[in-house]
């Protein structure tokens, strides 16, 4: 399985009804890739934990979304993947087939910090990861990304 975003003849995300296999399994990697990235947030916050005098404790949701959302878009930006996607061997891509802009990276995590601080909105986004082709979730069909199978170099 290659892809070339700068192919002429393939512009954009690969199509999942012709490249089937930049999908498969993506909806079940992206679970797995989210349980690894949860530990390694716990781990960030519980390394921050002792520098807040150990108040954090009383606003430690506050925590998680603020060490989160750093983590998310550091990694976002610094590979088109957080760890556990690179750990599934899944990333993210813009609409032209390209991997996220740091702009991009932001936006996405953005997105994906609203749908988890608003419960309704996280499970329609699992939902439609389910049910679509491309398995988007919400922010992702807002931006126009989505999460492929990493492509052979």
């Amino acid at each position: 399985m290659t892809y070339a975003a700068t192919s002429s003849a393939r512009p954009g995300l690969p199509d999942p009804a012709r490249e089937g296999d930049f999908y498969a399994g993506v909806s079940m990697k992206r679970l797995l890739a989210w349980v690894v990235d949860a530990l390694l947030i716990f781990a960030l916050c519980m390394i921050v934990l002792p520098f807040t005098a150990f108040t954090a404790v009383f606003f430690f949701p506050l925590l998680w979304l603020v060490v989160g959302f750093f983590y998310r878009w550091i990694t976002l930006a610094g590979g088109s993947a957080t760890l556990g996607m690179r750990l599934m061997a899944i990333e993210i891509r813009e609409q032209d087939g390209y991997r996220l802009t740091g702009t991009t990276a932001l936006l996405h995590t953005l997105g994906y910090t609203v749908s988890v601080a608003v419960a309704p909105l996280q499970l329609i986004s699992v939902l439609l990861m389910v049910v679509r082709g491309r398995g988007q979730g919400l922010t992702d069909m807002i931006l126009s990304t989505a999460a492929i199978n990493r492509p052979a170099r």
